[in-house]
């Protein structure tokens, strides 16, 4: 029951992370006006909000003007649902839920707009960043020692940093998957941030081989998806990754 109500609340939040994604890089106010068509421009009612159902009975258009309704937005809703209720199934009804569905919360808005635009906007990532400085003060005053929250964020700036200052000026690595980094870092452990950025980094470079491989060596790639997967992955099965390590060269 409780995971249900983990998944409703997903749904629900999905759709409001819908509407940051399309506003945000057009700079408008994520609050006002009321969701509305993009193209006629009709204030939508209450039972076309419904997340997912609403896109399924209205068959992915608009009712006004017939406008085609992206299947993006009951992806993001069902997305994050599922998020929400795999984070309570893993962690159960602890502090680390919460930290990590906000975390994770901001990292799907961020490479959606990423996925969309290219461009890490400050916006969100100070959202990533406000909220893991308070989860930090909370865990520091349960007693996680404060060494840990800055070897976490050394981890990213030491190496990214390094990384980024080599590949500029062959236009890689971007200073906003730095700025994701750094936010990220704020959450995780020193080794769940050295698992997400090895990851992170795996996976973006095997899709940037085959992009190489099938001739599109030019094509930009965006990176924060990749720094979400890494952080999930190293989140749920860092424990798996490290014992496959320690198996296979130790």
């Amino acid at each position: 029951m409780i995971g249900l109500i983990f998944f409703i609340f997903g749904l629900v939040f999905g759709s409001f992370f819908n509407v940051c994604i399309y506003r945000i890089p057009r700079e408008e106010n994520i609050a006002y006006p009321p969701s509305h068509c993009a193209k006629c421009g009709r204030e939508l009612k209450a039972y076309e909000l419904i997340p997912v159902i609403s896109w399924v009975i209205l068959r992915g258009r608009c009712k006004s003007c017939n406008e085609k309704i992206s299947i993006i937005y009951p992806l993001i809703e069902l997305i994050t649902a599922f998020m929400f209720l795999i984070m309570y199934l893993n962690f159960g009804l602890t502090i680390n839920t919460f930290k990590y569905i906000v975390l994770f919360s901001i990292l799907i808005i961020a490479s959606t707009i990423d996925i969309k635009t290219k461009e890490v906007y400050f916006s969100v990532s100070l959202v990533g960043f406000l909220f893991g400085i308070s989860f930090s003060i909370i865990e520091i005053i349960n007693g996680k020692p404060l060494k840990e929250g800055i070897i976490s964020i050394l981890i990213p700036l030491i190496i990214v940093g390094i990384i980024y200052l080599i590949s500029k000026r062959f236009d890689g690595f971007g200073a906003g998957d730095l700025e994701v980094y750094l936010f990220v870092a704020l959450y995780l452990s020193p080794i769940l941030m050295g698992v997400t950025l090895i990851v992170s980094i795996i996976l973006g470079g095997i899709l940037a081989i085959f992009l190489l491989i099938i001739g599109k060596r030019k094509m930009e790639i965006p990176f924060v998806p990749f720094i979400a997967l890494g952080t999930f992955i190293s989140v749920l099965w860092w424990i798996d990754i490290l014992n496959v390590y320690l198996n296979t060269f130790i």
